[in-house]
C-alpha cells in the first residue's frame, strides 16, 4: 500500500496478497450490454449545414410564437407545456422564463392565481407550470372547485382532460397543503373509477398519468414518447414537431457517442477481471447520469459524474460484498491519506 505508483483497489484484485482464502461474494451478474455501445464511440454526431440550418431556422419561429403577446393566455400556457412535453424547452429558458414571470405578475395577487374563466385545466396547467418555474403560488384557488360540503365536487368527473391536470399539479404539493392532498386523492380515484369508460386514446393517457405523473419521468423518455403521440395528432404544429424530432435525433446521437467513449474507458481498466466481485454497470451510471441533466451543454458533466459513479460502485462493493475488516481497515487508511494529500 505504499507504493505510491499502485492504486488503493490493487489489494483487492484477484492475484493480490490478502486474497489467500475463499470469500463470500454478491455474484453479480455481468453486464447485460457486454460491448453493445463501442460502436459508437467512433460515430460522428454531427449534421450536415442544410440540417443545422434548418434547425436554427425552426427556433427562431418558435420564439416568435412565445413572444406573440396578441396570444390569448390559455394558448401561450399551451404551447409552454407543449415545448416542455417535447423536449425542446431546454433552447428557449430565457423565454419561457420571460413569459412565465409576466403572467405571474399578471394573473397572480397576492400568491392566488386569477383567472375569470371557469377551466379546470388552464388553472391546474398554470399552477404546475409556475410553480416548476420556481414560483411559489398558493393552491387555495382549487376551493372553488369544492361543493357547500367542502369536497370536491363530483361534476369534475366530467372534464377528464381537467382532472388529468389537476392530478399532474398535484405532484409539486409540499408539505401542510392539505388541499391538494384531497386534491390528488379525489383525482386519482375518480381518474381510475372512468378509465375504461374513456376512449382509448384518452384512457392510455390517464392509465399512463396514474402510473408515473410527468414530475417523475425521464426527460428523454418522455419526449420521446410524447413525439409520437403528438404526430398522431391532426391538429399537430408542424414546426414545433419538424424540430423536436431533429433534436431528439441530435441528442441521441450525441448521448449515444458519450456513452460509447465511457464503456470504451471502461473497457480499458478491464474491471471484470481485475474486480469481478463489482457490479459492471457503467451503461446504467450512463443513464443515471442522463436522468439528472441531458443537456448538451452539460457533456463533460456527465462524463465526470458517471466515471465518479461507477468508480463509486466499485469501492461500495469492495466494503459491502468482498473486502475483509483488517483489509478494509488499511483501505480506508489509504483513502484517507489520498483525501488529506489533496486538501
Amino acid at each position: 500500500m505504499s507504493n505510491t505508483n499502485t492504486s488503493v483497489l490493487d489489494c483487492f484484485k484477484p492475484d493480490a496478497k490478502f486474497n489467500t482464502r475463499d470469500r463470500n461474494t454478491a455474484n453479480y451478474h455481468p453486464s447485460i450490454w457486454k460491448d453493445h455501445f463501442l460502436q459508437y464511440a467512433s460515430q460522428s454526431m454531427e449534421f450536415d449545414d442544410e440540417t443545422k440550418a434548418q434547425i436554427e431556422k425552426l427556433k427562431k419561429e418558435v420564439v416568435k410564437m412565445l413572444i406573440d403577446i396578441s396570444k390569448p393566455i390559455e394558448e401561450i400556457v399551451n404551447l409552454i407545456d407543449l415545448i416542455c412535453h417535447l423536449g425542446i424547452h431546454y433552447h428557449f429558458e430565457s423565454e419561457i422564463d420571460e413569459v412565465l414571470q409576466q403572467i405571474h405578475k399578471n394573473y397572480t395577487q397576492n400568491g392566488e392565481i386569477i383567472i375569470v374563466d371557469d377551466n379546470l385545466r388552464l388553472l391546474a396547467l398554470l399552477f404546475r407550470l409556475l410553480r416548476q418555474q420556481g414560483y411559489h403560488v398558493s393552491p387555495n384557488v382549487f376551493n372553488k372547485y369544492k361543493d357547500e360540503n367542502g369536497n370536491f365536487s363530483e361534476k369534475l368527473v366530467k372534464d377528464v382532460e381537467g382532472l388529468v391536470e389537476l392530478y399532474e399539479a398535484c405532484h409539486l404539493r409540499i408539505h401542510g397543503e392539505e388541499i391538494l392532498d384531497e386534491a390528488y386523492a379525489f383525482a386519482s380515484t375518480k381518474l381510475k373509477s372512468i378509465a375504461t369508460q374513456l376512449k382509448p386514446s384518452l384512457a392510455a393517457q390517464v392509465n399512463y398519468s396514474l402510473k408515473q405523473s410527468l414530475h417523475r419521468g425521464l426527460p428523454r423518455l418522455e419526449a420521446r414518447r410524447f413525439i409520437s403521440i403528438y404526430e398522431e395528432d391532426p391538429t399537430h404544429n408542424q414546426i414545433l414537431l419538424t424540430l423536436a424530432k431533429l433534436d431528439f435525433n441530435f441528442l441521441q446521437n450525441l448521448h449515444r457517442k458519450e456513452v460509447g467513449n465511457i464503456c470504451k474507458w471502461w473497457k480499458k481498466l478491464d474491471v471484470a477481471a481485475n474486480f469481478p466481485y463489482a457490479r459492471d454497470r457503467i451503461v446504467e451510471c450512463c443513464n443515471w447520469v442522463l436522468a439528472v441533466y441531458f443537456e448538451p451543454q452539460y457533456s463533460q458533466a456527465r462524463k465526470i459524474l458517471t466515471k465518479l459513479l461507477a468508480l463509486t460502485s466499485i469501492i461500495d462493493d469492495t466494503y459491502d460484498a468482498y473486502g475483509t475488516i483488517d483489509e478494509l481497515k488499511l483501505f480506508t487508511e489509504a483513502i484517507e491519506r489520498l483525501v488529506k494529500n489533496y486538501k
